[in-house]
């Protein structure tokens, strides 16, 4: 069975960080390239899995879209 589920990814200055939404467990992927960086996520939901069972991964009620929203604070 698969599932489908969604993934922000991080652009940082030295790496990109993935994580899923919707997933109550701390999962978290890091890669050089936006590939990597998903890759190493997808592994890391699918070895939680592989370790604590299927019913370890906590699923909040569905993230049906994601939005990134930018805006500017006076400081």
């Amino acid at each position: 069975m698969m599932k489908q589920i969604k993934i922000v990814v991080e652009k940082h200055p030295d790496t990109y960080v993935a994580y899923p939404l919707g997933i109550k467990e701390v999962i978290v992927g890091e890669g050089n390239t936006y590939e990597e960086a998903i890759g190493d996520v997808k592994s890391a939901i699918q070895f939680h899995m592989e370790t604590f069972g299927g019913e370890s991964i906590s699923i909040e009620s569905p993230v049906l879209e994601a939005f990134i929203a930018e805006t500017g604070v006076a400081i």
